[in-house]
């Protein structure tokens, strides 16, 4: 098959070649809609330019609904009621000269038809949306989300749930002449009448002969797992014969691709999209596989094991908005009680907010332990903003119990996030959003967290899933959370 599209599998790796495939199931499955995002030169656009006469490539991104979806005046279905495949090249320049596009766009998306004047339309085109990503992925992934090249008008939650799967772009090497097949495949006629065809057919119930899906999936997913899945059968096994081993390797791929799409909606909507833990059940064993993404590497910002005393991890809304991980480390030098202050997320009002911590910290210190002494030293605290979130003015708590644990040479336990903050009383305020601090440290790698009393009342808010993969501890006071 994939030589049929002029590429050599020898030298390729075996997941790549998985990608080359995925790249063909708009061309096979009805109504299925695929992004993928990468660098220049990975062959992004070629498929549905030279491979099938049945595929456009809207080059230009410049487009209007008539166009795209109906002419009015001429009362005459666009694109998709023509192609089968319509690709828009350099997803960052899709403009739509009319307002309500990007809305046709999506009603069009999620069911394959949608409404002008008094029609309603039907059509079977799949949606492809190729682009280029210009910053590094890990840079991405933890600053912003992966679908930040899209135009700002649909960068929109429910625009990208309609998405049935995220091809890693950034995981195809760049297009060499020894990656150019010089042996026999199909010839391309026939390939995409073998396409056409073979649109008129569904595999989508082949999971449930030999799984179940897990119960962190909604209804859109099922729907995105069981179009790839089809999809990557029709293209490897047309005859329809398959067994265990070849359904489930498609499901795991399909479940990757969609838990891709899932990750970013999380960033971009929030709470909304907190089921993300992807699995699927054996239906003779009974046993649950999960499935993760590779760049979703967060779990280790947090490090597991014990760390220096006066380090320490907390996750608060940065001026920018969004909710990120902080973490403060804390050096004690002997000297005469002098405190400096240092690191990326640090402003007037961090400042300030450190300095009550420690004004706090000279006239309670005696409640924590009456052995250390505060003027014998000099401070240096330096906070590190871990996902470019911003400066935070809520660090007094966080501090006063950094300083407290550099004096007494104590660590604070690992894997731990604190919340909550105070005012230059001792008096304790609450954390805020409660289950999306929760998602963000545990994406982070906390296992434990330390919350406010004050918080008790916002525990209902959230999940039970989530909650319950924390050791959860409760403070009243100040001294009482440095305990």
């Amino acid at each position: 098959m994939l030589r049929s599209t002029g590429l050599e599998p020898t030298v390729f790796e075996k997941r790549v070649k998985w990608h080359f495939l995925a790249r063909l199931i708009p061309l096979v499955e009805n109504n299925y809609n695929l992004c993928e995002l990468g660098p220049r030169g990975t062959g992004k656009s070629h498929i549905y330019k030279e491979i099938s006469p049945n595929s456009i490539l809207v080059s230009g991104g410049q487009t209007t609904v008539a166009n795209l979806f109906y002419n009015m005046s001429s009362r005459r279905v666009g694109l998709v009621g023509v192609w089968d495949t319509v690709a828009f090249d350099e997803v960052a320049g899709i403009h739509f000269k009319d307002k309500d596009g990007v809305q046709i766009m999506k009603d069009f998306m999620a069911s394959g038809s949608f409404s002008r004047g008094r029609d309603i339309v039907n059509a079977n085109a799949a949606m492809v949306f190729v682009g280029n990503i210009n910053q590094s992925v890990d840079t991405l992934v933890k600053t912003s989300h992966l679908f930040a090249p899209f135009p700002e008008e649909m960068i929109d939650s429910a625009f990208f749930d309609r998405m049935h799967a995220y091809l890693p772009g950034w995981e195809i090497p760049k297009m060499r002449p020894e990656f150019l097949t010089n042996q026999y495949g199909l010839i391309v006629d026939f390939l995409a009448e073998f396409f056409r065809e073979m649109r008129k057919r569904s595999f989508s119930d082949a999971i449930d002969r030999y799984f179940k899906i897990g119960n962190n999936l909604n209804q859109r997913d099922i729907i995105a797992v069981r179009k790839t899945v089809s999809g990557l059968l029709k293209i490897l096994y047309p005859h329809g014969e398959f067994g265990k081993d070849a359904v489930e390797r498609c499901l795991v791929y399909a479940l990757e691709s969609r838990r891709r799409v899932k990750e970013q909606l999380k960033k971009i909507g929030g709470m909304e999209f907190y089921d993300v833990h992807f699995s699927y059940i054996d239906n003779e064993s009974l046993e649950e596989k999960f499935v993760s993404v590779l760049e979703q590497g967060g779990g280790s910002l947090i490090p597991d094991g014990p760390m220096s005393p006066g380090t320490m991890h907390t996750v608060l809304p940065g001026n920018s908005g969004h909710l990120g991980l902080y973490r403060l480390e804390l050096q004690v030098t002997a000297g005469n009680g002098k405190l400096s202050i240092s690191g990326s997320g640090t402003d007037t009002k961090t400042k300030e907010a450190i300095k009550i911590a420690y004004d706090y910290f000279k006239a309670n210190m005696s409640r924590v332990s009456s052995l250390s002494k505060v003027g014998d030293h000099d401070y240096h605290l330096h906070i590190v903003e871990m996902q470019n979130t911003g400066p935070t003015s809520d660090l007094t708590l966080c501090s006063f119990i950094a300083l407290c644990s550099g004096l007494m040479g104590k660590p604070i336990r690992s894997q731990m996030i604190i919340l909550g903050n105070m005012s230059l009383g001792g008096t304790i305020e609450k954390a805020s959003s409660l289950a999306e601090t929760l998602q963000v440290g545990f994406d982070a790698g906390a296992k434990r967290i330390l919350i406010p009393m004050s918080s008790v009342g916002d525990i209902p808010t959230i999940p039970g899933e989530l909650f319950a993969k924390f050791q959860t501890s409760f403070y009243s006071d100040p001294v009482d959370a440095v305990l």
